[in-house]
């Protein structure tokens, strides 16, 4: 990778200089000019086990909300309604620790409950500008059929849930899932499995249906532990640059203007490391995506080098590391 990219990088790079979920947010300040005309932002994590990765979207959610009048939250993987969580940031009834206790293992996470109590607890200071989890009705059962036309089905239903609800409610909404769902892919391939699949994604039709009114914010490591180790990645990644850099945290603008040579590296096929429920640290580069480019994936992105594990809630809301 050549110096200008590097280079450009630390010059367009925004520094995060704090992880701490309820600290100050002049960091973040560059975010207005970016999602001001958002109706939908999406906080896409290459991996749901970091807690850096976490505490960056926590941050970024909290500025959404607090800074530019976001009001419904959409968290992947669970129905937040009938896991009560809704209920509770609204009213105050129940415990997160309790209610996440039939969640989804990644959110059984302190992190999850830091960004459910912050929802309570601005709910309480704001009790007629509520911020809520966005829902939906009961919907069909998707389908039978091959894993492509499965896959195909999940994806177009998440964009769709989304979709509802805003033209239900009227809300801005902060969707926090994971990288693979909401980049802009018209066709991603996800690796594994093998063959790995490839087809259009829910970010490709959030983008088509909002426009430039859909931002995505992709969430990204160098390298850590999750616990398990997680290797540097390979030189021809999309992380191996931005880590490289020489700057712990920091988000940027991938629209920012640039030289021919770093418009090639955003522009042209990549791919970017992808870590789901099942990861094989001796063979780290077979977890990916890829069938798109850095630029035409995402908008911003905020890359953080070294992550370590999130802490996981366990039994009678006692909390520890992963591992």
């Amino acid at each position: 990778m050549t110096d200008a990219v590097r280079q450009w990088i630390r010059q367009h790079a925004h520094p995060l200089t704090t992880l701490a979920p309820h600290d100050p947010l002049a960091d973040l300040a560059a975010l207005h000019g970016l999602a001001r005309d958002a109706t939908v932002v999406a906080l896409a994590a290459s991996a749901r086990q970091t807690h850096e990765l976490s505490a960056i979207a926590h941050r970024m959610l909290r500025f959404l909300v607090e800074e530019m009048g976001f009001r419904s939250i959409a968290l992947e993987g669970d129905d937040a309604a009938r896991l009560h969580l809704d209920e509770f940031v609204r009213t105050g009834r129940g415990d997160p620790q309790a209610l996440l206790a039939d969640a989804r293992s990644f959110w059984q996470t302190e992190e999850i409950v830091d960004v459910i109590r912050w929802m309570r607890a601005h709910n309480e200071r704001h009790p007629h500008d509520q911020v809520r989890f966005a829902g939906v009705p009961d919907r069909a059962p998707l389908r039978p059929g091959n894993p492509q036309t499965v896959g195909d089905d999940i994806e177009q239903r998440l964009a769709e849930n989304t979709i509802w609800w805003h033209e239900h409610t009227g809300d801005k909404i902060v969707y926090w899932g994971g990288l693979a769902h909401m980049v802009n892919g018209s066709t991603r391939t996800v690796s594994p499995p093998s063959p790995p699949p490839t087809h259009r994604n829910a970010g490709s039709y959030l983008r088509e249906r909002f426009g430039s009114g859909y931002l995505c914010i992709g969430l990204t490591f160098h390298h850590g532990s999750l616990p398990y180790p997680v290797p540097a990645p390979p030189p021809d990644f999309a992380e191996a640059p931005l880590g490289d850099a020489g700057l712990d945290s920091f988000f940027l603008n991938l629209h920012a203007p640039g030289p021919a040579s770093v418009r090639a590296w955003l522009n042209t096929p990549t791919r970017t490391r992808l870590i789901g429920p099942v990861y094989d640290p001796g063979d780290d580069a077979a977890h990916h995506l890829s069938g798109g480019s850095l630029a035409g994936w995402m908008d911003v992105i905020a890359h953080h080098r070294q992550v370590t594990p999130v802490r996981v809630i366990s039994g009678e809301g006692r909390v520890g590391r992963l591992g």
